[in-house]
């Protein structure tokens, strides 16, 4: 099933919601979403692919603070792909109790009852059958749908076709990833444009590959973190069992990108197992969502060599168990 997700992807990019109640959408100055774990993906890569996005993510219980005088000039979307995520269905009523105007998006569940109760703009998400993680596509578009930006609507369907051409090269380069990474704990690195894309990596390791994964970026990670590597015979097996992947992106500040080189290169002196991405593609929403597959397929390689369960999160549903 989870190769089948990963395949199937680019069809997503056809998507085109239909909002309910789209008669009450205003002009907002600001936009808030609420989500939890691949529910926000699409909310980080639309502010990574416009970074003048009024949009702040939020993904906790509640709101973030808003002023009095911004409330009507707010909206806040509330989005989970089940329609049933607890932080995410809190901060929605929490949105209604202060007279924010609201919206939500989901495939089913509570949230949609919710939201139709209320008569609040609305997009249901088909429902497929993949995992939060792997619907960012429709995500994304129902999210700029309910933000009215055209752009990125068209954007995003421009994309399908070219995403399903190179999807065979995608996967070999998640094999090859999938193999260097064996028995090492994957750390991406990336810029902060791209903090959404290497995040996404992060996720898909852990839920899919079913492995510690993290991430960080560039230039924060050189004021700190890369200190942690520089290695002395005592702390050389605790950097040892790292596996290092540096996500380029020849759209990056040019600063950022001589960082990540010279990065990369320090931790290769250091004897550190290091490799680099190179964002295919050309238009922003090709490299990011290149990236993405590669990291699908890496994830799910992974999860191979290992024998875990790709697709399916059984210790999320235990711990949700666990504190209803």
């Amino acid at each position: 099933m989870m190769q089948e997700a990963i395949k199937s992807f680019p069809a997503q990019m056809a998507f085109v919601p239909e909002i309910e109640h789209k008669e009450k959408l205003g002009a907002y100055e600001w936009y808030v979403v609420l989500g939890m774990g691949g529910s926000h993906l699409g909310a980080d890569m639309l502010a990574g692919w416009q970074i003048q996005l009024p949009l702040a993510v939020h993904s906790d219980y509640g709101l973030p603070y808003v002023a009095e005088a911004q409330k009507t000039k707010t909206l806040v979307i509330a989005s989970s792909y089940s329609g049933n995520t607890e932080e995410t269905i809190d901060g929605f009523e929490e949105a209604g109790q202060q007279g924010i105007p609201r919206a939500a998006i989901s495939a089913g569940g509570r949230l949609r009852y919710l939201a139709r109760s209320a008569g609040v703009p609305y997009i249901q998400l088909p429902d497929t059958g993949v995992q939060p993680r792997s619907a960012t596509g429709f995500s994304m578009h129902a999210m700029a749908a309910l933000m009215r930006q055209d752009a990125a609507s068209a954007a995003l369907h421009a994309v399908g076709a070219w995403l399903a051409e190179h999807m065979d090269a995608f996967e070999q380069q998640g094999i090859a990833l999938a193999k260097q990474a064996r028995g090492r704990v994957p750390v991406i690195y990336a810029s902060l444009r791209n903090r959404a894309v290497a995040y996404n990596w992060k996720i898909k390791l852990n839920e899919t590959g079913k492995v510690p994964a993290f991430y960080n970026c560039v230039p924060e990670l050189n004021h700190n973190e890369m200190t942690g590597f520089d290695v002395v015979e005592a702390t050389r097996p605790l950097s040892d069992r790292m596996f290092f992947v540096f996500l380029e992106d020849g759209d990056d500040h040019p600063k950022n990108q001589k960082r990540m080189a010279v990065t990369a290169g320090l931790y290769r002196d250091r004897g550190l197992s290091v490799a680099s991405v190179c964002a295919p593609g050309m238009a922003p929403f090709e490299k990011m969502f290149a990236l993405t597959l590669i990291a699908d397929w890496f994830a799910y390689y992974t999860s191979q060599h290992y024998g875990t369960e790709a697709e399916q999160v059984p210790m999320v549903e235990e711990f949700k168990k666990k504190i209803a």
